[in-house]
């Protein structure tokens, strides 16, 4: 492709990538290290036959035109980033010289918010990934493996989750969890306890959170990865069969690295999903047990003060964080690709 060419082609691409992506990530930096201005205050002092008051209030006027002057707010450098709602560096300074051992050190460490909150999204994201690519690829295998008449409909009920939009499907498995539903109820009847709440349990509302995005990704590593069967060479297939190979050896030695590619695209995609993890947070009304990045940018939102500086750096955190869990994957592939290169 000439250099003309291959120009105007990533021109739309790249124009876009600017405009949507490049441009807001440089504007939510400068917002992070930047809190709003307080206000201007004035004081006033009133005299009157009985003495007088200092009277304290807004000059609105002042206020405004600092505003006006400095739109971006008063430049903080990185104190909202290391501030008790983020990284929190002297309580992390404090919390490691008094603790005795390493899990009381990672207990204390979980009562801040933000480590809290990225707690659970790594336990959220290394669980989740790893079970929806075995699940899968066992389902795809399945409907590959079945008569094609049934595949229609197979096919058709294992997108189901995929269909259903994540927050109304958090919200009725939450219903469905609840002592009044018929899982809690199930689950009360099984082990005798009608006072048990699996709301109420932190471990309990965890599996949930953990099943649910199992549940809810599940399709995507299964459409992929049965999309990628019909790929697989029947040669190889018939060698291995008349050299003996059982199902279970045709899987590990031709199927699974012939969708090697297709494995490395869905876990880099489902582990920037899971690592965004939101709906099901909010779905499952599980924020007094369970909170993840999203979330705390979510509710720094919904603040009342430094709001959007507060959102600004989680967003950022949040991003460093994504390419740090990216960063093994895409190194691995690049060497791959330099290597078979």
């Amino acid at each position: 492709m000439k250099h003309k060419t291959f120009f105007w082609f990533i021109l739309p691409t790249f124009l876009a990538m600017l405009i949507f992506i490049f441009l807001p990530i440089i504007s939510i930096v400068l917002q992070s290290v930047h809190t709003p201005h307080e206000n201007v205050l004035i004081t006033v002092e009133n005299c009157d036959p009985f003495g007088c008051k200092k009277v304290t209030s807004i000059d609105h006027e002042a206020t405004k035109n600092l505003n006006q002057s400095e739109p971006l707010g008063k430049f903080v450098g990185l104190d909202i980033y290391f501030d008790r709602g983020h990284l929190a560096i002297e309580n992390f300074k404090l919390i490691w010289e008094n603790s005795e051992n390493i899990f009381s050190f990672i207990q204390s460490l979980s009562n801040l918010p933000f480590y809290k909150a990225v707690f659970f999204t790594l336990t959220f994201t290394f669980t989740v990934t790893p079970i929806m690519l075995l699940l899968g690829l066992l389902i795809a295998l399945g409907v590959n493996s079945i008569s094609k008449k049934l595949r229609g409909i197979v096919i058709f009920f294992s997108l189901l989750p995929m269909i259903v939009t994540p927050l109304i499907g958090s919200i009725i498995l939450f219903w469905m969890i609840d002592s009044r539903g018929i899982i809690g109820n199930l689950i009360q009847w099984l082990i005798n306890d009608p006072n048990l709440s699996l709301k109420a349990s932190t471990t309990l509302t965890w599996i949930m959170l953990i099943v649910y995005g199992v549940w809810h990704a599940i399709p995507f590593s299964f459409i992929v990865f049965y999309a990628g069967l019909q790929t697989v060479p029947k040669d190889q297939l018939e060698s291995a069969k008349i050299d003996g190979a059982n199902k279970f050896e045709e899987v590990i030695y031709i199927i699974i690295p012939h969708l090697m590619p297709l494995i490395t695209f869905v876990t880099l995609m489902q582990l920037m999903d899971n690592f965004r993890v939101f709906e099901p947070i909010v779905g499952f009304s599980a924020e007094a047990h369970a909170t993840s990045l999203s979330w705390i940018i979510f509710n720094d939102l919904g603040g009342e003060t430094r709001q959007l500086s507060a959102a600004a750096t989680s967003s950022i955190l949040t991003i460093i964080g994504v390419i740090i869990l990216l960063s093994p994957v895409l190194v691995r592939t690049w060497k791959d690709f330099n290597f078979k290169k």
